[in-house]
């Protein structure tokens, strides 16, 4: 009988780096489609739950081997990395072999891309599955010339301190806190996970560097058709030595109304870069509204916190404290209530709305 591949069965790939901060495709696909997962492949922590790694996922079980996971009726393999410069570990080839000679669809957010390798491709051909390359862009992307100035929707970008440190996290939580609200939302995925999850995007980091913005642009004007808020996903850092480029890029062609601030707490350098250290928040804040400001100004209207590791008395301590140094709401969208950073939101778009209104009757 054929399987029903409309609504893929996840195999996940993790082997040796399942973990909250080392399999973050894994993490956000158990997090925000559990249906759609079946075992998380790890031999180093075989028979555990994913809640007993993650903290959520229930009884999503980690499995030694993708011939444990073949019993479990998967249609397809997901790659559940994204390491530093998305490369494809050359031991996972043989694992990739096998899903596909045993029918399922391989998807992968790596900047390898699978179906470039002559033998994969070939055997997938043979076999009738399918190769989902999600950092794979469009052809044929525009460089940004402004164009989003025109859209009527009230555009908000997540930006951070760091990577991975939840700016696609907190654009889902703020969706889903809007929804709830009444109004039409749309979330411009950017990146490989955020595609999984939501069905489309571009991955802004795959992009040639002069179109990265036109990317970003593209993808606010097409996400406005049908929403009054856009939710832009944010990439990198600005004061990341490797990753500057992106978030740069990323910034001037959404050219958002307004940003919400990502920040872990308890992070003291950016990632794999201990030589250097973060600012202060309330720096960070002003040098983001400042990047922005002579396209379009655009003000951090709060701030969304990652307290995953901190105890519970800590990550509450620890929002007081960010909301008394920059005066913004502040939460942890995922641990606590959302409400702070989704009202922000709600009141900026709602005052923006009314000036636009004012502005069109003064014409």
């Amino acid at each position: 009988m054929r399987r029903d591949r409309s609504i893929p069965a996840f195999l996940i790939l993790a082997e040796g780096q399942f973990g909250p901060l080392t399999s973050k495709t894994a993490n956000s696909c158990i997090r925000y489609t559990p249906e759609r997962v079946r075992g998380v492949i790890d031999s180093r922590r075989a028979g555990k739950t994913a809640h007993d790694i993650l903290g959520f996922g229930g009884d999503i079980p980690v499995l030694a081997s993708i011939d444990e996971g073949l019993s479990m009726s998967p249609t397809a393999l997901l790659i559940g990395i994204a390491p530093q410069g998305g490369r494809l570990p050359e031991e996972w080839r043989t694992i990739i072999r096998r899903a596909i000679e045993h029918g399922l669809d391989i998807w992968s957010g790596l900047h390898t891309f699978v179906s470039d390798d002559r033998e994969l491709r070939e055997l997938a051909e043979r076999r009738g599955v399918a190769i989902h390359d999600l950092r794979r862009p469009p052809r044929d992307l525009p460089v940004a010339g402004g164009r989003v100035r025109t859209v009527d929707a009230t555009v908000v970008l997540t930006v951070g301190a760091d990577c991975n440190i939840g700016k696609m996290t907190a654009a889902l939580q703020m969706r889903d806190g809007l929804t709830e609200r009444g109004h039409r939302v749309a979330f411009a995925a950017t990146g490989q996970t955020g595609i999984l999850i939501d069905g489309g995007g571009i991955a802004v980091d795959a992009v040639i560097a002069d179109f990265i913005a036109g990317a970003a642009e593209q993808l606010v004007l097409d996400s406005a058709r049908d929403a009054d808020i856009v939710l832009v996903e944010g990439q990198g850092s600005v004061i990341h030595p490797g990753y500057s480029g992106v978030t740069l890029g990323l910034i001037h062609g959404s050219l958002p109304h307004a940003m919400v601030m990502c920040h872990q707490p308890s992070r003291a350098h950016v990632t794999n870069n201990p030589w250097v250290k973060l600012p202060p928040l309330s720096a960070l804040i002003e040098l983001h509204e400042a990047l922005v400001r002579h396209l379009r100004p655009a003000p951090v209207i709060a701030v969304s916190l990652n307290t995953y590791d901190l105890s519970e008395r800590k990550a509450k301590s620890a929002i007081k404290a960010i909301e008394r140094e920059t005066g913004l709401p502040t939460t942890d969208p995922v641990r606590f209530d959302p409400a702070p950073v989704v009202e922000a939101i709600d009141r900026f778009h709602r005052k923006r709305k009314r000036a636009t209104s004012r502005r069109a009757a003064r014409r």
